[in-house]
Protein backbone atom coordinates (compact mmCIF):
# COMPACT_ATOMS: atom_id res chain seq x y z
CA UNK A 1 0.00 0.00 0.00
CA UNK A 2 1.37 3.41 -1.01
CA UNK A 3 1.30 5.79 1.95
CA UNK A 4 0.91 8.80 -0.35
CA UNK A 5 -2.20 7.23 -1.91
CA UNK A 6 -3.54 6.55 1.57
CA UNK A 7 -3.21 10.23 2.50
CA UNK A 8 -4.89 11.32 -0.74
CA UNK A 9 -7.89 9.05 -0.12
CA UNK A 10 -8.01 10.07 3.54
CA UNK A 11 -8.09 13.77 2.65
CA UNK A 12 -10.75 13.18 0.00
CA UNK A 13 -13.01 11.23 2.42
CA UNK A 14 -12.61 13.76 5.24
CA UNK A 15 -13.39 16.61 2.83
CA UNK A 16 -16.53 14.81 1.60
CA UNK A 17 -17.66 14.17 5.17
CA UNK A 18 -17.19 17.80 6.20
CA UNK A 19 -18.90 19.10 3.10
CA UNK A 20 -22.32 17.84 4.21
CA UNK A 21 -22.83 20.43 6.93
CA UNK A 22 -26.48 19.63 7.53
CA UNK A 23 -25.65 16.03 8.39
CA UNK A 24 -22.77 17.19 10.56
CA UNK A 25 -25.03 19.51 12.54
CA UNK A 26 -27.56 16.73 13.10
CA UNK A 27 -24.68 14.60 14.32
CA UNK A 28 -22.74 17.09 16.43
CA UNK A 29 -25.57 18.84 18.24
CA UNK A 30 -26.94 15.70 19.94
CA UNK A 31 -23.45 14.35 20.61
CA UNK A 32 -22.25 17.56 22.27
CA UNK A 33 -25.43 18.70 24.02
CA UNK A 34 -27.27 15.55 25.13
CA UNK A 35 -24.75 14.54 27.77
CA UNK A 36 -24.48 17.96 29.44
CA UNK A 37 -28.26 18.37 29.35
CA UNK A 38 -28.77 14.99 31.01
CA UNK A 39 -26.17 15.88 33.65
CA UNK A 40 -27.96 19.16 34.29
CA UNK A 41 -31.30 17.38 34.58
CA UNK A 42 -29.87 14.81 37.01
CA UNK A 43 -28.31 17.53 39.15
CA UNK A 44 -31.65 19.36 39.19
CA UNK A 45 -33.39 16.25 40.52
CA UNK A 46 -30.73 15.77 43.20
CA UNK A 47 -30.94 19.44 44.16
CA UNK A 48 -34.71 19.20 44.53
CA UNK A 49 -34.37 16.12 46.74
CA UNK A 50 -31.76 17.87 48.87
CA UNK A 51 -33.96 20.93 49.18
CA UNK A 52 -36.88 18.69 50.14
CA UNK A 53 -34.76 17.11 52.90
CA UNK A 54 -33.57 20.48 54.19
CA UNK A 55 -37.13 21.78 54.54
CA UNK A 56 -37.86 19.00 57.09
CA UNK A 57 -41.55 18.86 56.31
CA UNK A 58 -43.72 15.86 57.08
CA UNK A 59 -47.21 15.36 55.69
CA UNK A 60 -49.56 13.64 58.14
CA UNK A 61 -53.21 12.80 58.25
CA UNK A 62 -54.77 12.18 61.67
CA UNK A 63 -52.07 13.99 63.68
CA UNK A 64 -54.80 15.07 66.12
CA UNK A 65 -54.84 11.44 67.26
CA UNK A 66 -51.19 11.56 68.35
CA UNK A 67 -50.23 14.63 70.44
CA UNK A 68 -47.06 12.90 71.70
CA UNK A 69 -45.96 12.22 68.14
CA UNK A 70 -46.62 15.87 67.28
CA UNK A 71 -44.53 16.96 70.26
CA UNK A 72 -41.63 14.73 69.23
CA UNK A 73 -41.64 15.86 65.59
CA UNK A 74 -41.77 19.53 66.56
CA UNK A 75 -38.83 19.00 68.92
CA UNK A 76 -36.95 17.53 65.95
CA UNK A 77 -37.67 20.77 64.03
CA UNK A 78 -40.09 19.10 61.62
CA UNK A 79 -42.91 21.17 60.15
CA UNK A 80 -46.17 19.23 60.18
CA UNK A 81 -48.39 19.68 57.13
CA UNK A 82 -51.91 18.24 56.85
CA UNK A 83 -52.38 15.77 54.03
CA UNK A 84 -54.87 16.66 51.28
CA UNK A 85 -58.07 14.66 51.19
CA UNK A 86 -57.12 13.00 47.89
CA UNK A 87 -53.49 12.34 48.85
CA UNK A 88 -53.51 8.83 47.31
CA UNK A 89 -54.49 10.17 43.90
CA UNK A 90 -51.96 13.01 44.15
CA UNK A 91 -49.17 10.59 45.08
CA UNK A 92 -50.08 8.36 42.15
CA UNK A 93 -49.98 11.26 39.69
CA UNK A 94 -46.83 12.75 41.32
CA UNK A 95 -48.62 16.00 42.18
CA UNK A 96 -47.67 15.33 45.81
CA UNK A 97 -43.93 14.80 46.27
CA UNK A 98 -44.00 13.84 49.97
CA UNK A 99 -45.01 10.51 51.49
CA UNK A 100 -48.02 10.67 53.78
CA UNK A 101 -48.02 9.34 57.34
CA UNK A 102 -51.40 7.98 58.41
CA UNK A 103 -52.14 8.06 62.15
CA UNK A 104 -55.12 5.86 63.07
CA UNK A 105 -57.71 6.69 65.70
CA UNK A 106 -56.87 5.33 69.14
CA UNK A 107 -53.13 5.83 68.59
CA UNK A 108 -52.63 7.77 71.84
CA UNK A 109 -54.77 5.33 73.86
CA UNK A 110 -52.68 2.41 72.60
CA UNK A 111 -49.51 4.20 73.73
CA UNK A 112 -50.94 4.75 77.20
CA UNK A 113 -52.14 1.14 77.52
CA UNK A 114 -48.78 -0.27 76.52
CA UNK A 115 -50.12 -1.70 73.27
CA UNK A 116 -48.27 -1.45 69.97
CA UNK A 117 -49.90 1.23 67.82
CA UNK A 118 -49.43 1.23 64.08
CA UNK A 119 -48.34 4.01 61.74
CA UNK A 120 -48.60 3.75 57.97
CA UNK A 121 -46.36 5.53 55.46
CA UNK A 122 -48.23 5.82 52.18
CA UNK A 123 -46.01 6.16 49.12
CA UNK A 124 -46.22 5.36 45.41
CA UNK A 125 -43.09 3.60 44.14
CA UNK A 126 -43.50 5.28 40.74
CA UNK A 127 -43.25 8.68 42.45
CA UNK A 128 -39.47 9.24 42.53
CA UNK A 129 -39.40 12.15 44.96
CA UNK A 130 -41.88 10.63 47.39
CA UNK A 131 -40.00 7.32 47.33
CA UNK A 132 -36.71 9.08 48.04
CA UNK A 133 -38.18 11.06 50.95
CA UNK A 134 -39.79 8.03 52.59
CA UNK A 135 -36.49 6.87 54.09
CA UNK A 136 -36.04 10.12 56.02
CA UNK A 137 -39.64 9.93 57.27
CA UNK A 138 -39.13 6.33 58.35
CA UNK A 139 -35.99 7.36 60.23
CA UNK A 140 -37.90 10.11 62.08
CA UNK A 141 -40.65 7.69 63.13
CA UNK A 142 -38.07 5.12 64.22
CA UNK A 143 -36.58 7.83 66.41
CA UNK A 144 -39.96 8.39 68.03
CA UNK A 145 -40.37 4.64 68.66
CA UNK A 146 -36.88 4.46 70.17
CA UNK A 147 -37.57 7.41 72.47
CA UNK A 148 -40.83 5.84 73.68
CA UNK A 149 -39.03 2.57 74.41
CA UNK A 150 -36.30 4.34 76.38
CA UNK A 151 -38.90 6.26 78.43
CA UNK A 152 -40.77 3.03 79.20
CA UNK A 153 -37.59 1.38 80.45
CA UNK A 154 -36.61 4.42 82.49
CA UNK A 155 -40.07 4.40 84.11
CA UNK A 156 -39.36 0.87 85.27
CA UNK A 157 -35.87 1.77 86.49
CA UNK A 158 -34.01 0.07 83.66
CA UNK A 159 -31.26 2.13 81.98
CA UNK A 160 -31.63 2.50 78.24
CA UNK A 161 -28.09 1.19 77.65
CA UNK A 162 -29.20 -2.19 78.98
CA UNK A 163 -30.93 -2.95 75.70
CA UNK A 164 -28.03 -1.81 73.53
CA UNK A 165 -25.50 -4.61 73.54
CA UNK A 166 -23.68 -3.52 70.39
CA UNK A 167 -22.58 -0.20 68.94
CA UNK A 168 -22.41 -0.14 65.16
CA UNK A 169 -20.42 2.37 63.13
CA UNK A 170 -20.35 2.69 59.35
CA UNK A 171 -17.24 3.65 57.39
CA UNK A 172 -17.51 4.45 53.68
CA UNK A 173 -14.39 3.49 51.71
CA UNK A 174 -15.50 5.40 48.61
CA UNK A 175 -13.91 8.80 48.04
CA UNK A 176 -15.83 11.80 46.75
CA UNK A 177 -15.07 10.91 43.12
CA UNK A 178 -16.43 7.39 43.55
CA UNK A 179 -19.60 8.69 45.20
CA UNK A 180 -20.10 11.14 42.34
CA UNK A 181 -19.48 8.38 39.77
CA UNK A 182 -22.39 6.43 41.27
CA UNK A 183 -24.63 9.31 40.15
CA UNK A 184 -22.91 10.19 36.86
CA UNK A 185 -22.39 6.67 35.51
CA UNK A 186 -24.34 7.50 32.36
CA UNK A 187 -21.67 9.92 31.09
CA UNK A 188 -19.48 7.24 29.43
CA UNK A 189 -22.42 5.98 27.35
CA UNK A 190 -22.90 9.42 25.79
CA UNK A 191 -19.24 9.48 24.72
CA UNK A 192 -19.47 5.94 23.34
CA UNK A 193 -22.58 6.74 21.32
CA UNK A 194 -20.88 9.89 20.02
CA UNK A 195 -18.08 7.70 18.63
CA UNK A 196 -20.53 5.31 17.03
CA UNK A 197 -22.70 7.95 15.40
CA UNK A 198 -19.64 9.83 14.17
CA UNK A 199 -18.16 6.70 12.61
CA UNK A 200 -21.55 5.56 11.34
CA UNK A 201 -22.11 8.61 9.16
CA UNK A 202 -18.73 8.38 7.46
CA UNK A 203 -18.76 4.59 7.07
CA UNK A 204 -22.18 4.49 5.41
CA UNK A 205 -21.48 7.42 3.10
CA UNK A 206 -18.08 6.12 1.95
CA UNK A 207 -19.40 2.66 1.06
CA UNK A 208 -23.15 2.22 0.51
CA UNK A 209 -23.57 5.93 -0.17
CA UNK A 210 -21.02 5.95 -2.98
CA UNK A 211 -22.45 2.74 -4.41
CA UNK A 212 -25.95 4.28 -4.46
CA UNK A 213 -24.64 7.47 -6.13
CA UNK A 214 -22.77 5.37 -8.68
CA UNK A 215 -19.37 6.81 -7.76
CA UNK A 216 -17.84 3.69 -6.21
CA UNK A 217 -17.10 1.79 -9.42
CA UNK A 218 -15.43 4.80 -11.15
CA UNK A 219 -13.38 5.33 -8.00
CA UNK A 220 -12.06 1.77 -8.24
CA UNK A 221 -10.75 2.43 -11.74
CA UNK A 222 -8.26 5.01 -10.44
CA UNK A 223 -4.60 3.94 -10.26
CA UNK A 224 -4.78 3.49 -6.49
CA UNK A 225 -4.34 0.16 -4.76
CA UNK A 226 -7.40 -1.26 -3.09
CA UNK A 227 -5.46 -1.42 0.17
CA UNK A 228 -4.77 2.33 0.12
CA UNK A 229 -8.36 3.06 -0.88
CA UNK A 230 -9.86 0.97 1.92
CA UNK A 231 -7.36 2.24 4.48
CA UNK A 232 -8.01 5.85 3.52
CA UNK A 233 -11.76 5.43 3.88
CA UNK A 234 -11.32 3.61 7.20
CA UNK A 235 -8.96 6.33 8.44
CA UNK A 236 -11.59 8.99 7.69
CA UNK A 237 -14.25 6.95 9.51
CA UNK A 238 -12.09 6.54 12.61
CA UNK A 239 -10.98 10.17 12.47
CA UNK A 240 -14.53 11.50 12.34
CA UNK A 241 -15.61 9.20 15.17
CA UNK A 242 -12.72 10.37 17.33
CA UNK A 243 -13.44 14.02 16.50
CA UNK A 244 -17.05 13.72 17.65
CA UNK A 245 -15.89 11.83 20.75
CA UNK A 246 -13.50 14.67 21.59
CA UNK A 247 -16.25 17.26 21.32
CA UNK A 248 -18.54 15.11 23.45
CA UNK A 249 -15.91 14.63 26.18
CA UNK A 250 -14.97 18.32 26.21
CA UNK A 251 -18.66 19.23 26.46
CA UNK A 252 -18.78 17.89 30.03
CA UNK A 253 -16.24 20.46 31.23
CA UNK A 254 -18.51 23.52 30.86
CA UNK A 255 -21.47 21.27 31.76
CA UNK A 256 -20.22 21.38 35.35
CA UNK A 257 -21.34 25.01 35.48
CA UNK A 258 -24.92 23.81 34.94
CA UNK A 259 -24.90 21.45 37.93
CA UNK A 260 -27.54 22.68 40.36
CA UNK A 261 -26.73 20.40 43.29
CA UNK A 262 -23.99 21.82 45.53
CA UNK A 263 -23.03 18.39 46.85
CA UNK A 264 -22.76 16.89 43.37
CA UNK A 265 -20.80 19.87 42.12
CA UNK A 266 -18.36 19.47 45.03
CA UNK A 267 -17.86 15.77 44.28
CA UNK A 268 -17.84 15.79 40.48
CA UNK A 269 -14.47 16.68 39.01
CA UNK A 270 -14.07 16.51 35.24
CA UNK A 271 -11.27 18.48 33.63
CA UNK A 272 -9.00 18.36 30.60
CA UNK A 273 -7.09 15.40 32.06
CA UNK A 274 -10.21 13.25 32.35
CA UNK A 275 -11.46 14.41 28.94
CA UNK A 276 -8.15 13.42 27.33
CA UNK A 277 -8.24 9.96 28.91
CA UNK A 278 -11.86 9.52 27.83
CA UNK A 279 -10.87 10.43 24.28
CA UNK A 280 -7.89 8.05 24.13
CA UNK A 281 -10.00 5.19 25.46
CA UNK A 282 -12.28 5.55 22.41
CA UNK A 283 -9.49 4.83 19.91
CA UNK A 284 -10.01 1.03 19.92
CA UNK A 285 -13.76 1.53 19.60
CA UNK A 286 -13.48 3.99 16.71
CA UNK A 287 -11.04 1.82 14.75
CA UNK A 288 -12.57 -1.60 15.38
CA UNK A 289 -16.25 -0.74 15.07
CA UNK A 290 -15.48 1.68 12.23
CA UNK A 291 -14.12 -1.23 10.19
CA UNK A 292 -17.06 -3.41 11.23
CA UNK A 293 -19.58 -0.77 10.14
CA UNK A 294 -17.83 -0.43 6.77
CA UNK A 295 -17.91 -4.20 6.29
CA UNK A 296 -21.63 -4.30 6.99
CA UNK A 297 -22.37 -1.28 4.79
CA UNK A 298 -20.36 -2.48 1.77
CA UNK A 299 -22.82 -5.38 1.40
CA UNK A 300 -25.75 -2.98 0.95
CA UNK A 301 -26.88 -1.47 -2.32
CA UNK A 302 -28.50 1.64 -0.82
CA UNK A 303 -27.76 4.01 2.03
CA UNK A 304 -31.04 3.21 3.79
CA UNK A 305 -30.39 -0.51 3.59
CA UNK A 306 -26.96 -0.03 5.15
CA UNK A 307 -28.44 2.23 7.81
CA UNK A 308 -30.95 -0.43 8.81
CA UNK A 309 -28.24 -3.07 9.08
CA UNK A 310 -25.95 -0.87 11.16
CA UNK A 311 -28.61 -0.48 13.83
CA UNK A 312 -27.73 -4.02 14.93
CA UNK A 313 -24.24 -2.83 15.87
CA UNK A 314 -25.55 0.26 17.65
CA UNK A 315 -28.10 -1.79 19.58
CA UNK A 316 -25.55 -4.41 20.59
CA UNK A 317 -23.12 -1.77 21.88
CA UNK A 318 -25.90 0.03 23.75
CA UNK A 319 -27.12 -3.16 25.40
CA UNK A 320 -23.60 -4.25 26.34
CA UNK A 321 -23.46 -1.46 28.93
CA UNK A 322 -26.24 -3.09 30.98
CA UNK A 323 -24.50 -6.48 31.24
CA UNK A 324 -22.98 -5.67 34.68
CA UNK A 325 -26.49 -4.98 36.02
CA UNK A 326 -27.27 -8.70 35.73
CA UNK A 327 -24.00 -9.65 37.42
CA UNK A 328 -23.58 -7.39 40.46
CA UNK A 329 -20.76 -9.52 41.84
CA UNK A 330 -18.06 -7.38 40.24
CA UNK A 331 -16.44 -6.85 36.85
CA UNK A 332 -15.68 -10.16 35.15
CA UNK A 333 -12.42 -10.33 33.15
CA UNK A 334 -14.29 -11.04 29.91
CA UNK A 335 -16.09 -7.70 30.18
CA UNK A 336 -12.97 -5.96 28.89
CA UNK A 337 -13.09 -7.97 25.66
CA UNK A 338 -16.53 -6.62 24.71
CA UNK A 339 -16.49 -3.42 22.57
CA UNK A 340 -18.44 -0.66 24.22
CA UNK A 341 -18.68 -2.40 27.58
CA UNK A 342 -14.90 -2.26 27.95
CA UNK A 343 -14.80 1.50 27.28
CA UNK A 344 -17.73 2.09 29.65
CA UNK A 345 -16.01 0.25 32.51
CA UNK A 346 -12.69 2.02 31.92
CA UNK A 347 -14.28 5.48 31.81
CA UNK A 348 -16.18 4.74 35.01
CA UNK A 349 -12.87 3.85 36.65
CA UNK A 350 -11.56 7.24 35.57
CA UNK A 351 -14.60 8.95 37.10
CA UNK A 352 -14.04 7.05 40.36
CA UNK A 353 -10.37 8.02 40.42
CA UNK A 354 -9.18 4.39 40.09
CA UNK A 355 -6.01 3.34 38.34
CA UNK A 356 -6.22 1.90 34.82
CA UNK A 357 -4.41 -1.43 34.64
CA UNK A 358 -2.72 -2.93 31.59
CA UNK A 359 -4.79 -6.12 32.04
CA UNK A 360 -7.90 -3.99 31.54
CA UNK A 361 -6.60 -1.99 28.56
CA UNK A 362 -4.98 -4.72 26.45
CA UNK A 363 -8.12 -6.85 25.76
CA UNK A 364 -9.93 -3.92 24.15
CA UNK A 365 -6.93 -3.16 21.95
CA UNK A 366 -6.66 -6.81 20.81
CA UNK A 367 -10.38 -6.91 20.02
CA UNK A 368 -10.08 -3.69 18.03
CA UNK A 369 -7.14 -5.03 16.00
CA UNK A 370 -9.00 -8.24 15.16
CA UNK A 371 -12.16 -6.37 14.13
CA UNK A 372 -10.12 -3.91 12.07
CA UNK A 373 -8.17 -6.58 10.19
CA UNK A 374 -11.21 -8.73 9.48
CA UNK A 375 -13.44 -5.78 8.59
CA UNK A 376 -10.97 -4.11 6.23
CA UNK A 377 -10.08 -7.43 4.60
CA UNK A 378 -13.74 -8.01 3.83
CA UNK A 379 -14.18 -4.48 2.47
CA UNK A 380 -11.08 -4.84 0.26
CA UNK A 381 -12.33 -8.18 -1.05
CA UNK A 382 -15.76 -6.69 -1.82
CA UNK A 383 -14.12 -3.82 -3.71
CA UNK A 384 -11.98 -6.19 -5.75
CA UNK A 385 -15.13 -8.10 -6.73
CA UNK A 386 -16.86 -4.83 -7.67
CA UNK A 387 -13.86 -3.72 -9.73
CA UNK A 388 -13.76 -7.05 -11.56
CA UNK A 389 -17.38 -6.58 -12.61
Amino acid sequence: MNFRDFLIVLRKEVTDALRDRRTLMRLLVPAVLMGPLMLSGLSGLIASLENQAEQREIVITGIENAPRLRNYLERQTYTIKPAPADYEAQLHTSKLSDPVVVVPKGFEEDLQNGSTPQLTIVVDSSNTRARAASRAIRSALDGFAHERAMLALAWRGVPGSATQQLEIQEFDLANSQARAAALTGMIPMFVIMAVLYGALTASLDSTAGERERGSLEPLLTNPVSHGALVAGKWGAVALLGMAVALLSALGFIPAQWLIKSDSLQAMFRFGLHEAAIFWLLQLPLATGLGALLMAMAIRSKTYKEAQAGSTLVLTAVSLSAVIPVFNPGGDAPWYYWVPGLSQSLLMNRVLRGDELLASQLVPGVITAVVLTVLGLAYVARSMRVAAAR
